[in-house]
């Protein structure tokens, strides 16, 4: 069926017209002295591969130009960055020290930071207080101290402050969240949510030897070897684990779709299948939450594991008459009809949903334990370009006085604290009710 000019159009279009949902009202006052209509002068600051495809993504958005890049690994991290820039004909300048970057680029708008998650406070607080917009990779700190200290340099400094959360400007994600969840109520009363981000076994992060990082400059940077740089996210004092690194986007989700964070938390996990000497986080972590909303209790359950990649990674909200099946996986994204729930066809015949068509199997037998398949529908949503692009374009558009934030600080904060709290449940082995407070900054 072709789809409505309301609901499909262009991407660009939806996100704009969408632009306050879950969103915050910060906006910049415009760019410097400059004028409306030229480029936004940015720096990237840490050019690994979460870097590096931010830097892509940059590169496929208008009135954006990348002057400098910044990252301890001359060799390997800052080249390959430099040489994506160079094939685009940008001309920019390369450094290693972040601060160098700060005393010597007096043209810049924005810098993004894609760094450890440890690195986060001090470089965002830093950058705000130079008089610049910042785009800062989630998690936004692997400390309630750290976070909370970016979120006052933010407000202090006047300037912008966008993290990562990028599923906070996915289109499935800002159509679900519109016209599923809110505008048609066609899930009905939510009853639960689960979601989960598993990961097949991988081996360490290794590094070329020629291109190894002298031991007193990574000492310099708090990391004790080039082991330890490279696999960062394991370590407890520079990052919080796969729960930080993968579930904190879900659990982000969760919060958002629910309208607040849980009410409590119970968790289970250890790192059941890593030599812990190398792997100090958990690589296994299953949790529990007790969400309240305007209408009822929602229990959600979340997990990740890392010596298994089954389903990947998802989240499904969940009705008494429809489930919301989300994914960065834009194959799987689906709305399934419970058998019991109203006839959905007046939302196909004006475009919220797509019809999907089902093969029947003349051989399927459904016996009495099992329960009728529920018909599925699509999203009429096209999207095509990287994950990262749609959160990116948000915040130039806000950084132009054109759009809100979608994922301002007192937003990721609270997802900071949830992801924080689970892992302290599983330290501590027991249940940990929540109050509002533990959100607020």
């Amino acid at each position: 069926m072709k789809k409505t000019n309301h609901f499909q159009s262009d991407r660009r279009s939806f996100l704009r017209s969408s632009a306050l949902i879950g969103g915050s009202l910060a906006m910049a006052s415009g760019l410097k002295a400059r004028a409306q209509n030229e480029s936004i002068q940015i720096a990237l600051l840490g050019a690994g591969t979460q870097g590096q495809a931010l830097l892509n993504a940059c590169m496929k958005i208008e009135g954006v130009q990348v002057k400098a890049l910044c990252d301890i690994w001359e060799a390997y991290n800052l080249k390959r960055a430099s040489m994506i820039l160079s094939g685009f004909k940008q001309e920019h300048k390369t450094y290693a020290d972040y601060k160098e970057m700060l005393a010597q680029e007096s043209d810049l708008d924005a810098v993004i930071i894609a760094t450890p998650d440890f690195c986060h406070a001090e470089q965002t607080t830093a950058c705000l207080k130079a008089g610049l917009h910042v785009y800062c990779e989630s998690m936004m700190s692997n400390t309630l101290e750290g976070a909370r200290a970016m979120t006052q340099a933010a407000k202090a400094s006047g300037k912008l402050l966008q993290i990562g959360h990028q599923r906070r400007s996915n289109p499935y994600y800002r159509f679900g969240y519109e016209h599923i969840l809110h505008e048609t109520k066609m899930l009905g009363k939510t009853t639960a949510m689960n979601g989960q981000w598993n990961r097949a076994v991988q081996p360490e992060r290794g590094f070329p030897r020629r291109a190894v990082i002298e031991e007193a400059v990574l000492n310099q940077y708090g990391y004790a070897s080039m082991k330890q740089f490279r696999n960062w996210e394991w370590y407890r004092d520079l990052g919080g684990g796969p729960l930080a690194q993968f579930g904190v986007h879900q659990i982000d989700v969760f919060n958002w779709f629910m309208g607040n964070p849980p009410k409590t938390v119970m968790a289970v996990g250890g790192t059941d299948y890593y030599d812990s000497k190398s792997h100090e986080w958990f690589d296994t972590v299953m949790a529990i939450f007790d969400y309240e909303n305007s209408s009822s209790n929602v229990r959600g359950f979340y997990q990740t594991i890392n010596s298994n990649s089954n389903f990947g990674y998802y989240e499904n909200i969940m009705g008494d008459e429809g489930t919301l099946y989300l994914s960065e996986s834009a194959g799987r994204v689906k709305v399934y009809r419970e058998p019991a729930a109203p006839d959905w066809e007046k939302w196909v015949k004006i475009g919220i949903l797509e019809s999907v068509e089902k093969e029947e199997d003349p051989d399927a037998v459904i016996t009495i334990e099992e329960s009728v398949a529920p018909p599925s529908y699509n999203l009429p949503v096209q999207f095509t370009d990287p994950v990262c692009q749609p959160h990116l374009e948000n915040f130039f558009q806000a950084i132009r006085g054109e759009a809100a934030l979608h994922c301002p600080p007192e937003i990721a904060y609270a997802a900071t604290a949830t992801v924080l709290k689970i892992n302290e449940s599983v330290q501590d082995g027991k249940r940990i009710d929540l109050a509002p407070g533990d959100f607020q900054v």
